[in-house]
């Protein structure tokens, strides 16, 4: 290669893990650490016209705010760029640059908008920045797309800073790897740099950086990390071993312990808090050539075991694989659920019977349930009180054991319990097993609510009870270890999906409450 240069995201891909929230103290540290350490090019977040902020936010309203809120002082001998989504800026509004300014734009763009992009492109140089293209997963162009791309390039935008290979989804193996770079190198006009950004999905950045370094070229290169790999779901690769391995086999002389510094005092704190690295599903979304958001959008709802959320993302058509649409993502998952459907009329009628005229104490996981058993089983002493199980793994005696969880479900049947289960675990009942059709007994807003509490409650409320007691209803907590009184069935969640579950269900029991039922708490809850 003639020259190296290290590009960081942290400030624009970390950015995706806390919705830009950074605060202006944690801005300026990673910022100054960033500089600190001697990377060539410091991304410094998002332009986005819509979206943005003006300041506490790494997603800017515009380019100016950037330098007004945190680029106040430029580090000579540093390139400071800013990313731009097409269509989420308006090029004609971006001000000619400055001394003082932003030096670069890259543009991210999909396949579909590549012919588009290059006018816009031209603006930009024409304005002075330099200019990056970043054609996201690239893997989807095919050879002779990506050529019709390279050839526009070179006679369209000659002047552009920098041209990318982009693993937007982290699929990228060696082979990948090898064909792309080929391809790009062979075919782009030497005098422009050769960029790659990747995702560590298949834990394959690292490796995949070290394919580029090692590719014999005599272009330009640059190569983008970020610090601890902070980025959306499983990260990228990690600026701080980069830089020790350009230290190490490339002749550099990067500071590596201004960047363990900031990790020590503000990224571990956000990694605490806002979970970013490798993940079994983030794995599955690679494997299936789709956005990570699709995966984790069905690995939180926590209802499915990890084989049947890559089932779902096998049933993601082609076309909507590129870009997450969370109405889509619904929609399939409740396809994916109602067609294992049965008739449940007489199930209904056995259980109206035999719930008539009784009062029923549901119990859920929550923690509380630990300290409550001893009332529990006081309450189940009453002939009139029937005691239903949700999602339970206690060692008591109840009347049934509703079950949205396959692990729970199986372990129930093979102990001989009597079982209430929805069609989307099973449809072959035996035994003292009763199927419900699922599509009957969920709730349905701009999410599908399908939990054991809210089969529960629809189910009792057909069947006329008037009276229900809830044990265990906690509410979600941040804090793991304050969410389900058995450690097996503990999931992190994050602030939004906490306040986001605790008011639906807060929500979802009073519509229960208005509908003529009475409910009690006899433990302490978060929906009273």
């Amino acid at each position: 290669m003639k020259s190296l240069k290290v590009l960081d995201v942290t400030l624009r891909d970390g950015g995706c893990v806390n919705n830009f929230k950074f605060g202006q103290t944690y801005m300026e540290k990673i910022l100054a650490a960033q500089e600190a350490s001697g990377v060539d090019v410091i991304e410094m977040g998002y332009i986005d016209d819509k979206n943005g902020s003006e300041c506490g936010r790494t997603q800017y309203i515009n380019e100016q705010v950037i330098t007004e809120c945190i680029l106040k002082n430029k580090k000579p001998g540093v390139t400071y760029v800013a990313m731009m989504d097409y269509g989420k800026f308006d090029v004609d509004k971006l001000q000619p640059r400055t001394e003082d300014s932003i030096d670069g734009i890259r543009m991210a763009f999909h396949k579909k908008n590549r012919l588009d992009m290059i006018p816009l492109g031209k603006k930009i140089i024409e304005k002075g920045y330099q200019f990056y293209i970043q054609p996201m997963i690239t893997l989807r162009y095919s050879d002779a797309e990506l050529l019709e791309l390279i050839n526009l390039v070179n006679t369209e935008l000659p002047d552009a800073s920098g041209f990318y290979i982009v693993d937007s989804f982290g699929e990228m193996r060696p082979n990948d790897m090898n064909r792309v770079l080929n391809l790009v190198d062979h075919n782009l006009i030497p005098s422009m740099t050769l960029g790659f950004h990747s995702h560590n999905n298949l834990q394959m950045s690292y490796s995949n950086a070290i394919a580029l370094l090692q590719f014999p070229t005599n272009r330009d290169l640059m190569l983008d990390s970020s610090i601890m790999g902070m980025g959306k779901g499983a990260g990228n690769l990690n600026t701080e071993l980069l830089l020790e391995h350009l230290n190490l086999y490339y002749g550099k002389n990067y500071q590596i312990a201004p960047l363990l510094e900031v990790i020590d005092k503000v990224i571990n704190q956000l990694h605490s808090e806002y979970y970013w690295g490798y993940a079994v599903e983030y794995y599955l979304s690679s494997a299936n050539h789709c956005t990570p958001s699709y995966a984790s959008h069905f690995y939180n709802k926590h209802m499915l075991p990890i084989d049947q959320v890559g089932e779902l993302l096998g049933m993601i058509a082609e076309e909507k694989k590129i870009s997450f649409d969370k109405n889509y993502a619904e929609e399939i998952y409740r396809q994916y659920n109602e067609s294992k459907s049965v008739d449940d009329t007489q199930v209904v009628k056995d259980l109206t019977s035999e719930f008539a005229e009784r009062k029923v104490l549901l119990v859920a996981p929550g923690k509380s349930v630990g300290q409550a058993v001893d009332k529990i089983k006081e309450l189940s002493e009453d002939k009139n009180m029937v005691v239903i199980g949700l999602n339970s793994t206690l060692d008591m005696p109840f009347d049934y054991l509703l079950t949205t969880r396959t692990d729970i479900y199986e372990k129930a049947v093979a102990e001989g319990k009597s079982v209430i289960v929805p069609s989307s675990v099973s449809k072959g009942g035996r035994g003292n097993v009763k199927i419900l059709n699922y599509s009957n007994w969920i709730e349905v807003d701009d999410r599908t609510h399908d939990s054991s509490a809210v089969i529960a409650l629809n189910l009792l409320k057909a069947c006329g009870v008037k009276e229900v007691l809830l044990a265990g209803f906690d509410g979600f907590s941040i804090d793991i270890n304050e969410n389900y009184y058995d450690p097996n069935m503990r999931y992190p969640v994050n602030a939004e999906q906490a306040e986001r579950r605790n008011r639906y269900y807060k929500g979802f029991i009073n519509k229960i409450k208005e509908s003529g039922i009475a409910i009690s708490f006899v433990t302490p809850s978060l929906y009273e």
